[in-house]
């Protein structure tokens, strides 16, 4: 069957690979900048780090397959892939981490199912499971808030307690890192060492907040997902909290604590990866949150976003194919 092919001008599509990237990005800011703020400049060097690893195996990848590599290596969806895989690391994690974890992400998680558009799995959370089912102490050391810390680091420190393994003189790691407030979760004796449960982490989540409502705003992600992602989320949390209050924690412990907010608006409304049918989003959000709750409850890993966002992807096209809306006439 041939098709008629219209004269131009064509309609050209509001916005482009390249500046969605840009615009997502640029949304990650004010978590960035409190993560900078609560855990040092440690952070901004696992970005450069898993930055430059995730665009040199992407230009391997690229090379490799024959394929042009200036447009693909510029869209901005392999520095989005590392930027969320690196705000995920503990700030002073081995150079290795995120270098072995941005490289898995894009040629695992990404180029091996064909690139941009292709992947099943959300790379950044791909290369982020890997990393702490192989790698679990690197990646459960995570610094104590620098208004809570009693030897915060400058950056030439941090730079070489990540690059060297070296620090100041009578300091060690172990007296840098402490249990995170979801860490307390599984082990109670932790909690001690944290003088208030949500400390740090709240600011994180309501700068992932704020740039998550931005990106509301400006279309770029659909509102059924993290509305079903937090819905989903508290449901759970304040019906344990209700059943027995003198345990668990309270929703809004759920909702700030741990990588929730990044993880409802910049990791489970991936378009590639999630459901495509307004039932099938709400579903997929719903799912997340879900999962969230119960790996943190009943399950060995303090925090459940990586594994809840990879499962519910795997869930996906089984969640469109069910929740098709019905053509018109049918």
């Amino acid at each position: 069957m041939r098709f008629a092919t219209p004269p131009s001008p064509y309609l050209a599509p509001a916005r482009h690979t390249p500046r969605i990237m840009a615009e997502v990005s640029l949304a990650l800011v004010p978590g960035l900048a409190a993560l900078v703020v609560q855990f040092g400049p440690g952070v901004l060097i696992q970005c450069l780090v898993a930055l430059v690893a995730a665009l040199l195996a992407e230009a391997a990848a690229l090379r490799l397959r024959g394929r042009p590599s200036a447009a693909t290596l510029w869209d901005g969806s392999a520095a989005l892939t590392a930027v969320l895989l690196a705000v995920s690391l503990p700030p002073l994690a081995p150079v290795w981490v995120a270098g072995f974890g941005a490289v898995f992400a894009i040629l695992v998680g990404k180029q091996l199912y064909g690139g941009l558009g292709h992947n099943p799995f959300n790379p950044a959370m791909v290369g982020y499971a890997v990393l702490l089912v192989s790698f679990p102490k690197p990646m459960t050391a995570w610094l104590a808030p620098l208004d809570l810390s009693a030897a915060p680091l400058g950056f030439a420190e941090t730079w070489n307690a990540i690059f060297q393994r070296e620090l100041p003189e009578g300091l060690g790691f172990d007296a840098l890192t402490l249990a995170t407030p979801l860490d307390s979760l599984k082990n109670p004796s932790a909690s001690a060492a944290i003088p208030s449960v949500g400390a740090g982490w709240a600011w994180v989540n309501s700068g992932f907040l704020l740039g998550g409502l931005w990106l509301l705003g400006r279309k770029l992600i659909d509102w059924r997902i993290p509305v079903g992602f937090l819905g989903a989320l508290s449901a759970c949390a304040l019906m344990a909290f209700l059943w027995d209050a003198a345990h668990p924690p309270t929703p809004l412990f759920h909702l700030f604590g741990g990588a929730t907010m990044l993880g409802a608006f910049f990791i489970a409304t991936d378009p590639v990866t999630a459901a495509t049918t307004p039932k099938g989003r709400w579903i997929h959000g719903a799912g997340c949150g879900a999962l969230v709750f119960a790996i943190r409850a009943y399950g060995g890993y303090p925090d459940g976003v990586a594994f809840a966002v990879l499962l519910m992807n795997l869930a996906a096209p089984t969640l469109d194919h069910y929740t098709r809306p019905r053509v018109y006439g049918t």
